[in-house]
């Protein structure tokens, strides 16, 4: 099997070790990439280094159209794409295509905000000493990128480093996760085939014990992380100097209401607690419902969770794979059996064949158990009665995580309270949390980490203010 180049300084490399990629699913080798030596990361982080200003002047059409290629080639071969995804991670073809839908959109996005990508001005004439005086202000980059990327979204959060990196005019080295490293590398070669300047981009495959080099190195000043949250806030004390932004995770709570269509939320729920085999950082995991639709809502949720396909991701029916390797799916089968112990109760799954766990829905989870207070990352569920809506909101708080939440509600004013009073970087009304627009603001607060993605929101992160202020011009 043909080894994959890493990507130095915009070109391919390979160096003196080898990652072996496996199929969760069955076990078998699908690629090998290849790892590069601590020299060659020298080399990419000298590279981008060096090209700080040159990159920071990049013309924006420059950076638009190199966006814009990827996006088109993303395009071109894009079922040859979402099979490489299906193959390293696992997740079943039908969500493979979705992220490669995704993909294409956030390189596109990119593109058309580095068009965007202008300076403002402001009058300074509100004070009389400052009559005649204007302000120019410009975004410029902090300095080149350090983007590490996980697993679960091997493409999309990949691009979600790469994309608004370059439309700010900052060299990214990007470090993808060590068990799926091949679609990362796939974006490497698309990037090359474009005008880009050697040291605009670098993708390194290196262990994870490694990346701690990457994190303390100063000529890297900017890190975005997605990944875990002892992992996540190691990094950030590592670093305090630097700009860290962090996606951690979370435990997404959907609050169901009397007034909501409960057919429509039991299908949203039922499918988006188990997409991705549960791996999503907004994957629904949390359900409170008003107590006066519970004894309805409870086996209409139970019904689509029973019904959902699990099994090959290779089939294009498959709704539910395997999760990324057999270890998560033992970790998820013990966080459920501890529960159950603790007196909850199985509504339907609860069992595991190898990396696969079934679709599960709980009742009567303790409060202090796992399931109830971490992420599980996992396909489970609990669902929970609850009398009112202040109730609902003060359970949805009761967590050390606040990514986003999902109310299901045709009740603006309780929206609108939703919004001002839940403790999440988002809230989605009439669906559940686990929705997410590529070209929005994306992030939490509390242990779901710090700062922003979304292409506009990720370049504010990458770059600051520079102000030029002229002197004596009409106004």
């Amino acid at each position: 099997m043909n080894v994959t180049p890493f990507w130095l300084a915009g070109r391919p490399e390979t160096g003196d070790g080898e990652l072996t990629v496996t199929h969760p699913y069955d076990g078998r080798v699908v690629g090998t990439a290849a790892v590069p030596t601590p020299a060659q990361v020298e080399e990419a982080i000298a590279a981008a280094d060096a090209l700080r200003k040159q990159a920071a002047a990049l013309p924006l059409h420059v950076r638009a159209e190199a966006l814009a290629h990827v996006s088109a080639r993303l395009a071109e071969r894009a079922e040859e794409v979402a099979r490489l995804i299906t193959a390293e991670n696992g997740k079943p073809l039908l969500w493979a295509r979705g992220e490669v839908t995704r993909a294409i959109s956030t390189f596109r996005f990119a593109a058309e905000e580095a068009r965007r990508f202008s300076a403002t001005t402001q009058r300074l004439d509100t004070d009389p000493a400052a009559e005649g005086r204007m302000a120019y202000i410009t975004r410029v980059p902090k300095g080149p990128v350090l983007g590490i990327s996980p697993f679960n979204f091997p493409l999309n959060l990949a691009a979600h480093k790469i994309a608004p990196a370059i439309a700010a005019g900052a060299p990214i080295v990007l470090k993808p996760a060590p068990a799926t490293p091949l679609s990362a590398l796939l974006l490497g070669e698309l990037l090359a085939e474009t005008g880009l300047p050697a040291g605009m981009f670098s993708i390194l495959p290196v262990p994870n014990d490694r990346a701690s080099a990457l994190v303390d190195d100063p000529r890297l000043p900017i890190v975005s992380f997605t990944g875990s949250v002892p992992v996540g806030w190691a990094i950030n004390d590592q670093a305090p100097r630097k700009h860290v932004t962090l996606e951690l995770g979370g435990n997404g709570a959907a609050v169901v209401l009397p007034d909501a269509d409960l057919d429509w939320a039991a299908q949203r729920i039922g499918l988006f607690s188990n997409y991705q085999a549960g791996q999503s950082c907004i994957a629904v995991q949390r359900v409170y419902v008003d107590r006066s639709v519970y004894e309805e809502f409870v086996p209409k949720l139970v019904d689509t969770v029973a019904s959902l396909v699990t099994g090959d991701p290779w089939d294009d029916k498959t709704q539910v794979g395997p999760l990324v390797s057999q270890e998560a799916a033992e970790r998820v089968e013990a966080w459920v059996d501890e529960a159950v112990a603790a007196g909850a109760k199985v509504l339907t799954g609860g069992t595991r064949e190898g990396a696969a766990y079934a679709p599960t829905v709980l009742a009567g989870v303790p409060a202090d158990a796992k399931i109830s207070r971490e992420e599980v990352f996992g396909p489970v569920m609990f669902v929970q009665p609850v009398d009112g809506v202040d109730e609902a909101f003060d359970l949805v708080n009761d967590s050390k995580f606040g990514l986003q939440a999902g109310i299901f509600t045709r009740n603006l004013d309780i929206a609108f309270r939703a919004h001002r009073e839940l403790d999440v970087g988002g809230v989605v009304i009439g669906d559940v949390p686990s929705y997410r627009a590529d070209q929005m603001p994306y992030g939490g607060v509390k242990d779901s980490g710090v700062g922003r993605e979304g292409l506009r929101s990720a370049m504010a992160d990458y770059t600051e203010e520079r102000v030029m202020i002229f002197t004596g011009l009409p106004l």
